[in-house]
């Protein structure tokens, strides 16, 4: 153990972090990095991150996995480091200062060892996936004789994964392994590297990589066990290395019984010698090294790279003035002995630092070995996770007030009820997650948003389950996951939670998880949108760990990134309200947590003034279906076969059969209290921008209006039907949806009581929202089973062959203040660009209005995925082509495109050109039921053409016909 020592650098790390940083990218620019490393590490970083592979990949690293890359590649590789003070020296010596110096000259600092300090939600996994890759094949590569210039540097082909808890350790093992089957088997085609292959690897390494992963990947109880053959991927959490004597208290930090005498620690590392006496047999001697020697076992290895998963928890931690090294750090310690270089540590953390003090003596202390620092404020402005909004009470500037308490009620020690604050602050969850919910499930079905409650203790999760039930959700949509004071759960109670807690993005049911710390790391789910932080603890690990729960995005599609853009830049640089809740995180405010938030990331948060509308929770965002007439207007693309579709065959809804309420209407009407409201609003965490009034009160189904409660009344009975076993080549939402609300506004009318009922006299439709007395439940019961009795009667019809329809795609998502209302197009809206979409909407515009033009069409990408040309990139590589437009005048079909006159002659334009010629010429040999009894052809017209053109009187078809592209055009000839 060591005193503290105070070398007046916290920030040092940070500071050399940044100088690093700067120095790699200047040497990445000139071009001097690439020519430093090895071969095989030349091979990577061109996949990985030149633009010519990049541009054709689906995902790509972002810029923080990129500089985290390569700073570790460049520390190792070109600094040649072998202590944490020999790459401070050639990279940044103006920082050591004599303390600091004497600090990281310690011998645990005498070895290869780096942290990545990435904001949670930023894909650190993605990063150590490749650089443990990087280590493998160049390691295979010191064998094959491939690594000439950097023979000195060592590498390895021997792993070791720590993670800090069951969460984390199963997704080591789901990143490596695969998903876990219901049969207890592995899936490797749904682990990271296979998944994401065309990320990761080289396709002349993809086989060499796979066969070493899937052969010498071992569990932590199988480490020493298990024989691999050429190296090893040994993942464990720390509790293998911790031995005894480990806690965790309340408050997430580490507590450390006295150490035991040195010789018995080393005794019994080391395995007992045989003998004649009982239980020293050689059988018994290889069970117990085999049994309970992992770490020996380690030792034992030549040279190991070491992975710390959240990395936070297996460094010193102070007590008494005194730092001490946690005993699972010791363990690492342990088996770096005597390896020198060949013992690589790479840490990864959001939180890589230690904690001194309290209240404004409170001090950070980062680990000294960060080379990388990508942070919140950094993720955030790139979009890469949520944008943070605290949920304020109006009433006051914080939570605090002389008449709430926000810990729960005890009697002595016991636990007997939830505080009037507490209350409050889950009624302020829970309306902002109904909020949430009805926009977003209303917009896309299977997006679920979620909420979390952070509770103080196991003894009061319940206490929550309990209030939430009675404010009106069901059993099934509450999840309580209790853990011990290690956040730890039973292994047989883990194996029943841990398949619904890690699929709930996918299902309507939990809405809300109950927990305490299980869930503080690696619950990589991402529709938690809303956190109710009932926990008091000002732990500044532990409330960095409980935002980064809820950071990881829900809206990933493409089609969202323009609308998720524009928020971004409405709060943090306009300091405006956004438009929509689009991957914003709410946390309701806890008095605890207030000096945490102003001081993490300074001028990151907005202030919301006016709440968006409800129907404005989307912003501008709005989905487009099919018209009426769109098979006037429809186009197929004769290339692919599509499979015997099953079309639904409705009865007529009516609300005869339906059973009566069994209350009566006075009696419900009797019930109708005046409850208290509180109101909230949102300020966002990075610009300070205040938003989002809403009210909360004591009941769950709150409607602004009557047509707003069967609206949401609609919704669920949809979802619920969906749950309750509609058929399953179906989406519910095929049923007509305007029949189904006339035949429900005819119930409630006509036979729910008994009597004709109006909802508009004396505001009576508010007795359907008393949640105690199940009216809501009964309707949705009534209706839900019509609809799945209707929904039986199934019919098929043949299949289509060779021919893709792009009425396949019903629905397009796009902002509406960039849509059009073009005629002689299949949806009822047409988007352009937001950005230079001038050209195109003009052309469209103009398009409409020609009578000779029958049918025209808006491809997009990202929905009419099966529309593409492939044409080969002038680097050789395979590529997709997608046209802007597509036109039917007469008997001629277009393919057409807008481009700049700038743009026309680039190389790759010329590609596509020659590949969409061809692609024509394939079709025109069909007959002609199968190519629309038209000729298609390739037209790319520019804006100065279009517009001359135009304004000379030229029709449509004139302007295409101009510019039609032919092989010869593009060979630059005139015939």
């Amino acid at each position: 153990m060591t005193t503290l020592l105070n070398t007046g650098t916290k920030d040092t790390p940070l500071q050399f972090a940044k100088q690093l940083t700067n120095i790699v990218n200047q040497e990445l620019e000139n071009g001097t990095f690439i020519t430093k490393v090895t071969p095989v590490t030349q091979d990577l970083l061109r996949y990985w991150f030149n633009p010519a592979f990049c541009e054709i990949r689906p995902i790509n690293f972002h810029a923080g996995q990129k500089q985290a890359i390569l700073n570790a590649i460049y520390c190792h590789e070109i600094l040649k480091t072998d202590s944490i003070l020999s790459m401070y020296q050639q990279a940044s010596e103006d920082l050591l200062t004599p303390d600091f110096f004497n600090y990281i000259k310690e011998d645990k600092y005498k070895h290869p060892k780096y942290c990545v300090k990435m904001a949670t939600g930023t894909g650190k996994t993605f990063v150590l996936n490749a650089l443990l890759i990087w280590q493998y094949l160049n390691a295979k590569g010191v064998n094959e004789g491939l690594n000439g210039i950097n023979s000195e540097v060592k590498f390895t082909k021997n792993f070791l994964l720590v993670a800090p808890g069951l969460i984390v350790y199963e997704r080591l093992l789901d990143a490596f392994l695969g998903k876990e089957q219901e049969n207890g088997t592995r899936d490797f085609e749904t682990s990271d590297l296979k998944r994401n292959v065309d990320l990761f690897i080289p396709e002349r390494y993809r086989q060499t990589v796979f066969s070493f992963v899937q052969n010498n990947v071992v569990k932590k109880e199988d480490i020493g066990k298990k024989i691999t053959g050429d190296g090893l991927i040994a993942i464990t959490n720390w509790h293998l290395l911790a031995g005894e004597g480990v806690n965790e208290n309340e408050e997430g930090d580490v507590e450390i019984s006295p150490l035991e005498n040195p010789e018995n620690i080393i005794k019994d590392l080391l395995p007992i010698t045989p003998g004649l006496t009982a239980g020293h047999d050689l059988n018994t001697i290889d069970n117990r090294f085999l049994n309970g020697d992992e770490i020996n076992y380690l030792k034992s290895l030549p040279d190991i790279c070491v992975f710390n998963d959240e990395a936070h928890h297996i460094h010193e931690n102070k007590q008494n003035g005194i730092i001490q090294e946690v005993e699972w750090q010791k363990s690492l310690n342990y088996i770096s002995e005597d390896k020198e270089r060949n013992f690589i540590q790479i840490d990864f953390s959001a939180t890589p630092f230690d904690v001194t003090g309290s209240g404004q003596k409170r001090t950070k202390h980062y680990f000294p070995h960060i080379i990388v620092d990508f942070d919140l404020k950094e993720a955030i402005t790139q979009g890469l996770v949520k944008t943070i909004a605290i949920d304020k009470r109006k009433e006051i500037a914080t939570l605090e007030s002389e008449n709430l308490d926000f810990k729960a009620i005890r009697e002595g020690n016991k636990v007997v009820g939830l505080s009037d604050g507490q209350r409050l602050m889950l009624r302020a969850g829970l309306e902002k997650l109904r909020i949430l919910e009805e926009q977003f499930t209303k917009h896309d079905e299977n997006k679920y948003p979620k909420m979390l409650v952070i509770c103080e203790d196991t003894k009061v999760s319940p206490f929550v389950c309990d209030f939430l039930i009675q404010e009106g959700l069901q059993e099934t949509d509450v999840m309580q996951i209790d853990s011990d004071k290690k956040g730890n759960v039973k292994p047989d109670e883990w194996k029943e939670i841990k398949q619904r807690l890690f699929n709930i993005d996918k299902h309507a049911s939990p809405k809300v998880i109950v927990s305490v710390l299980m869930l503080r790391e690696g619950f990589d789910v991402s529709n938690v949108c809303v956190i109710v932080p009932l926990r008091s603890s000002e732990a500044p690990i532990l409330l960095e760990q409980t935002i980064g729960r809820g950071l990881r995005l829900m809206w990933r599609e493409k089609a969202y990134d323009d609308v998720k853009a524009d928020n971004l830049r409405r709060m943090l640089i306009d300091k405006q309200s956004p438009n929509n809740y689009l991957d914003i995180l709410s946390i309701i405010e806890h008095p605890a947590f207030m000096q945490f938030y102003d001081n993490l990331e300074s001028g990151m948060v907005v202030e919301e003034k006016d709440m968006p509308t409800r129907e404005n929770i989307l912003g501008d965002m709005i989905t487009v279906g099919l018209k009426e007439n769109y098979q006037n207007f429809d186009f197929y693309i004769p290339r692919i076969k599509i499979d015997k579709e099953e079309i639904l065959t409705l009865g007529e809804l009516n609300a005869n059969g339906l059973n009566k309420f069994p209350w009566t209407l006075e009696q419900l009407k009797s019930m109708i209290k005046n409850y208290g409201s509180e109101c909230f609003y949102s300020e966002e965490m990075t610009a300070k921008t205040r938003f989002g009034d809403y009210k909360i009160t004591a009941e769950l189904f709150n409607a602004n209006s009557y047509n707003e409660f069967l609206s949401r009344l609609l919704q669920a009975i949809t979802n619920n039907v969906a749950r309750a076993g509609g058929h399953s080549s179906f989406p519910v939402m095929q049923i007509n949806q305007v029949a189904l609300i006339e035949m429900i506004d005819n119930y409630i009318r006509t036979k729910l009581f008994g009597e004709q009922f109006n909802p508009f006299i004396d505001d009576n439709w508010r007795v359907l929202m008393i949640a105690k007395v199940g009216i809501v439940e009964h309707i949705m019961k009534e209706v839900s089973q019509t609809i799945y009795n209707m929904q039986n009667n199934v019919s098929t019809e043949d299949a289509v062959v060779e021919k893709e329809y792009f009425s396949q795609v019903p629905t397009l998502k796009m902002r509406e203040n960039f849509a059009l209302d073009i005629r002689k197009s299949i949806y009822e809206k047409t988007q352009y660009p937001s950005n230079k979409g001038e050209f195109e909407k003009e052309f469209m515009l103009f398009a409409d209005r020609d009578s000779e033009v029958e049918r025209l069409l808006k491809i997009n990408e990202n929905y009419h995925n099966f529309a593409h040309i492939k044409y080969i990139r002038t680097d050789g590589l395979l590529s997709s082509y997608y046209p802007d437009f597509i036109l039917k005048i007469g008997d001629k079909v277009y393919f057409a495109e807008t481009k700049s006159e700038k743009d026309k002659n680039d190389l790759n334009v010329k590609q596509k050109q020659k590949s969409a010629v061809d692609f024509c010429k394939k079709i025109n040999e069909l007959t002609p039921e199968n190519r629309m009894n038209a000729i298609w052809s390739y037209s790319i017209l520019d804006d100065t053409t279009f517009y001359v053109m135009k304004d000379g009187g030229a029709s449509v078809q004139d302007i295409l016909e101009y510019c039609k592209v032919t092989n010869a055009k593009i060979e630059g000839k005139l015939f």
